[in-house]
């Protein structure tokens, strides 16, 4: 064989190697990725927002002590329902019962100097008077000095009166305070309820509570006819919660029940809570929700949780909430102009920007970004308010997948997707 055919052969299989090698870098570069593929779809979404807390009565009332002293007599137990006005228990009344005797026999007493006081002064009047009546019929027989002298006694006796009338009032007061006291030794209920918390037992001593609720709690009555859960909302949802929501609410002692209820009130005041990091707080809002339906078994401090419903739409466009990613933008046109004293100048160089959109699925299975405009977020699906139509197919998942995307990528629908039945149309 001939050198020329030896290189025409090489040649050929030079060429044949570049030419596999080349078709398998193509075939590599156009490899398709796999994703979830869905239409755009009417749906009726649902926007919520969920927080927990516990039940409490809507009406309760600490009965505390306001004098100190031993429970001689404890009449109620624990969970017993009452009366408004019903015995609940008898503090030892010895001590007030005393204070009350010795501001008897002290109201006796400013009485008693009070009635000596008045006589006197009764007896200098009539001296003072009948002097004065001689030396105006015998200028002298008495003395003008003796005259002054008798006047000035009874201003003196009529001060007594009335400084004797003022210690009688203030025992009196004296008085009233004691028995005051005394009646405080009784306690009776101030209210129609159960008896939810019971805090002493007979032969305890009762404290005053004036620097220390808590401690001086001796029971608690609460009114179990209207219950409420007061949630803890975050501040980037409570804008979205309104007086007159509806909820559904969920409490953790009855787990197969769903409970109606109503928002009634939303603090204008934070509650803040302290996080793992020290410097960082979690700033939260307390939403009260009141229960339409609770059962009678339902007690106080009952975890609950709470779904309220915030808004609603029927029949609007959707696509999966996980089918919507952010993408940075072009820079805005610097070519425009904003108007200022009169004349026109630059406007401002903003810069890019991210915008919210989602990527649609042409007929050659290539992908597009496409920005979107969204209206209120479902359980699982965000609705469309501009940017899609219906029956367009977008990339739903993976969230991987979607993250890497490009225009232009090709795409293909997952084995196990293509086999799935068409999703429904709630959210």
């Amino acid at each position: 064989m001939s050198k020329k055919p030896k290189w025409a052969i090489g040649i050929i299989a030079i060429v044949g190697i570049g030419t596999v090698l080349a078709l398998s870098a193509a075939k590599r570069g156009n490899k398709a990725v796999e994703v979830r593929i869905e239409p755009v779809q009417k749906r009726d979404l649902v926007s919520s927002v969920t927080a927990s807390g516990q039940v409490r009565p809507q009406t309760k009332v600490d009965v505390a002590s306001d004098v100190s002293g031993k429970i001689m007599k404890l009449a109620v137990k624990e969970g017993q329902i009452v009366s408004s006005g019903q015995f609940l228990l008898q503090i030892d009344p010895s001590q007030p019962q005393a204070a009350v005797d010795r501001a008897q026999a002290q109201v006796a007493s400013s009485q008693a100097q009070l009635a000596q006081a008045q006589s006197s002064l009764d007896q200098a009047q009539r001296s003072y008077e009948r002097t004065l009546s001689i030396k105006k019929q015998n200028p002298q027989l008495i003395a003008d000095e003796q005259i002054e002298q008798l006047r000035t006694a009874a201003e003196v006796d009529k001060s007594l009166v009335d400084a004797a009338k003022h210690a009688v009032d203030q025992s009196t007061a004296s008085l009233n305070d004691a028995k005051s006291a005394l009646s405080k030794t009784t306690i009776y209920a101030p209210m129609a309820g159960r008896v939810t918390r019971l805090a002493v037992e007979q032969g305890e001593t009762a404290v005053p509570g004036t620097f220390n609720k808590d401690a001086a709690t001796l029971l608690t009555i609460s009114d179990m006819s209207v219950l409420e859960t007061r949630v803890k909302v975050d501040e980037t949802d409570v804008a979205r919660v309104k007086v007159g929501d509806s909820a559904q609410v969920q409490i953790d002692a009855f787990p197969d029940t769903t409970f109606v209820g109503r928002v009634t009130k939303i603090s204008n005041s934070s509650v803040k809570a302290t996080t793992t990091t020290s410097t960082d707080q979690a700033v939260d809002y307390e939403v009260t929700i009141q229960l339409l339906n609770a059962p009678v078994d339902t007690r106080p401090d009952f975890s609950a949780t709470a779904k309220v419903i915030t808004d609603k739409r029927t029949g609007v466009l959707s696509v999966p909430i996980i089918a919507l990613t952010v993408r940075e933008n072009e820079s805005l046109s610097k070519g425009d102009t904003a108007v200022g004293l009169g004349k026109a100048k630059p406007a401002k160089d903003i810069g890019k920007k991210d915008v919210e959109g989602v990527f649609v699925v042409g007929a050659d299975n290539k992908v597009t970004f496409r920005p979107v405009k969204v209206g209120i977020a479902g359980e699982k699906h965000f609705e469309i308010t501009g940017g899609l139509k219906d029956g367009e197919k977008i990339v739903a998942g993976t969230y991987q997948a979607i993250r890497e995307l490009k225009d232009g990528t090709l795409v293909r629908e997952t084995k196990a997707d293509a086999k799935k039945p068409t999703p429904g149309t709630k959210s």
